[in-house]
């Protein structure tokens, strides 16, 4: 893989992933942060696969998708009998990546016991099994990374610092895609060549209204969010060439350069009323006098936003009453 995945030309961007192949060269731990979909597990991957462990295996851990209890299992492993129910025993995820990577995601979410088994691993290469009276040694390169604010984190216990500072010993801040608007259209063309050549679609290009309609985009979803827009549109594409209205996006953002300060200010108002009248109504399913007091506005002026914004009160509403 190395390299290649990793699209883009802003600065930001490249001197992060400039920083790559150097990490690759020993087995220094590293702290990539980025919000979702930035591509902080593709860097992982390429930081193991430019490296000597790269015949290896990599093995990628999402913290955050394990309940809190089954942690410990899951990463350090167990011996049969260790607990009701343990009738074979269990290896780990540790054991799995041994002359390899294990890719910590999202370890703000590892539970503060976790945090302290796993900081003597790293000190120590070395663990212990549930249920076992036996240390075993690993030979495992840990990456780790997360879309969290880490000192923020650190302040609110979520992350000990000692923890957290044995892993950002190099860190790595991948930039959001709003901040690298001149590599959208780079990823843009990128992701229509790999779903042109995957689908065997008949999609040669991308039109110019479609491309700016792709720039004026925030993308809070980053990388990823664009990627899966353009696999639906060359999906779904009924002509060679895409266009604005084949890329369909969850809002339109406002125009960047073409909108004077007044009209820009009055499209993001607008956008904000939109979502946040939706927001109160799914919280109170489709309630709209309880919505209007949450909001603190009278229930006349609420049900004006709502109509001004043709939301539909009744998708809202519980089938259940």
């Amino acid at each position: 893989m190395g390299l290649r995945q990793l699209v883009g030309q802003s600065k930001a961007f490249v001197a992060e992933i400039g920083k790559l192949p150097l990490i690759a060269r020993c087995d220094v731990r590293v702290l990539i942060q980025g919000e979702t979909g930035t591509g902080k597990e593709l860097c992982a991957r390429a930081i193991h696969y430019l490296s000597p462990r790269s015949s290896g295996p990599f093995i990628p851990v999402n913290c955050g998708a394990i309940p809190a209890e089954l942690v410990e299992n899951e990463l350090f492993g167990h011996e049969r009998g260790a607990y009701t129910g343990a009738t074979t025993a269990h290896a780990g995820m540790i054991h799995e990546a041994e002359g390899g990577t294990l890719f910590l995601d999202e370890i703000d979410c590892l539970p503060p016991v976790a945090q302290v088994k796993l900081l003597r691993f790293i000190q120590e290469k070395e663990y212990r099994p549930l249920g076992s009276t036996k240390v075993r040694h690993a030979d495992v390169r840990v990456i780790s990374a997360t879309n969290a604010d880490t000192e923020q984190a650190v302040k609110e216990g979520k992350l000990r610092r000692d923890f957290y500072y044995r892993l950002n010993v190099v860190p790595l801040l991948l930039p959001p895609l709003r901040e690298r608007r001149c590599d959208i259209e780079l990823l843009a063309q990128h992701f229509l060549s790999k779903f042109v050549s995957e689908f065997n679609s008949s999609v040669s290009s991308i039109a110019h209204a479609a491309l700016r309609k792709l720039a004026s985009y925030d993308w809070p979803g980053n990388v990823r969010e664009l990627e899966h827009v353009m696999e639906r549109a060359v999906t779904l594409a009924e002509q060679s060439v895409l266009q604005a209205e084949d890329i369909v996006l969850p809002t339109e953002s406002a125009p960047l350069v073409n909108d004077s300060f007044s009209q820009a200010k009055a499209r993001m108002i607008d956008r904000f009323e939109r979502e946040y009248i939706r927001e109160m109504l799914i919280a109170y399913c489709g309630n709209i006098t309880k919505a209007a007091l949450a909001a603190k506005k009278n229930r006349r002026a609420f049900w004006q936003l709502i109509r001004k914004h043709h939301i539909n009160v009744h998708e809202f509403k519980s089938d259940t009453f």
